[in-house]
């Protein structure tokens, strides 16, 4: 499910702000953006993320900025800044290369070490990870919160989805009353005509008469769909995640609504075929985000 969290936080020494997205997928992916002087906690980040998201493709934001007297002092490690630029620019020119200075300086200042930070309050960094991970909880239940909003909607239309099928379904048991005795005029039909055929073989007769019969009966199509349906609605309220189940009973609803329209031979029926495959077909497109 998509979901979108968002959470600001402010204490005495930091201001916080922490942003989580997630999009459809079938498996957990979380990728986190985090300032480097808390990497250290990635992993802690994500057993959070992972506890409350059980699937999706989760995209994290933490930023951390100092305020007050927590505000560090930063300045440029020029001695060793100047050493990486002369170390770039000779390399440059060994190789034959005639480098951009500003992009040579742009790299000095990426390498490692390049600032001095002199953080003012370092004690309190502990107690700036507790602010920190407020707001990672409260950015990933709000999240949570926007997916199961999302997933309530999606129910809520599956549930239509199916009323509809078991509505078109009612009206395919009425009509198979309908049904029934055409049916029999036409088995009579064939049966007169074989019987009056010299050649008549009592063995062929038992047997195509049972297969006329198999042929156009769908008792046992009729009350499987209505089964399959009661299942997915079931199936549909626990509190589990049954995205693979859902999508399997969906097939199997296709399979008996395609066998009641090629066995019933009859024209409101197969009208109301396609109206029940039109209805599974939106229940399909719903199950692909779920599954």
């Amino acid at each position: 499910m998509t979901g979108y969290g968002i959470s600001t936080i402010e204490s005495d020494s930091i201001n916080v702000t922490v942003e989580v997205k997630t999009l459809n997928s079938k498996f957990l992916d979380i990728y986190c953006r985090i300032p480097r002087n808390y990497s250290e906690r990635e992993i802690e980040i994500r057993n959070l993320i992972t506890t409350a998201l059980e699937r999706g493709k989760a995209e994290f934001t933490l930023t951390v900025q100092p305020v007050g007297k927590s505000v560090a002092s930063t300045s440029v490690n020029k001695p060793l800044v100047k050493s990486y630029f002369n170390d770039l620019l000779a390399t440059a020119t060994d190789l034959g290369f005639a480098p951009d200075q500003t992009e040579l300086m742009r790299l000095a200042l990426q390498l490692p070490n390049a600032y001095n930070t002199d953080s003012i309050d370092e004690s309190s960094r502990d107690q700036d990870w507790l602010t920190i991970r407020e707001a990672v909880m409260q950015a990933i239940h709000k999240c949570d919160l926007f997916r199961q909003q999302e997933g309530k909607m999606t129910a809520d239309k599956l549930t239509d989805y199916i009323l509809s099928i078991r509505t078109l379904l009612d009206q395919v048991i009425e009509q198979d009353h309908f049904r029934i005795p055409a049916v029999r005029e036409r088995l009579e039909k064939q049966v007169r005509e074989m019987l009056s055929d010299e050649n008549f073989d009592q063995n062929r007769f038992e047997q195509e008469l049972i297969y006329y019969i198999e042929k156009f009966d769908i008792s046992e199509e009729k009350i499987r769909l209505a089964n399959h349906l009661t299942y997915f609605q079931e199936t549909l309220s626990s509190s589990e995640s049954n995205g693979k189940k859902l999508n399997f009973i969906a097939q199997e609803i296709g399979r008996e609504i395609n066998t009641i329209g090629s066995k019933a031979n009859d024209s409101t029926i197969q009208h109301l075929v396609v109206r029940m495959k039109d209805e599974l077909e939106k229940i399909k497109e719903q199950t692909m985000n779920i599954i």
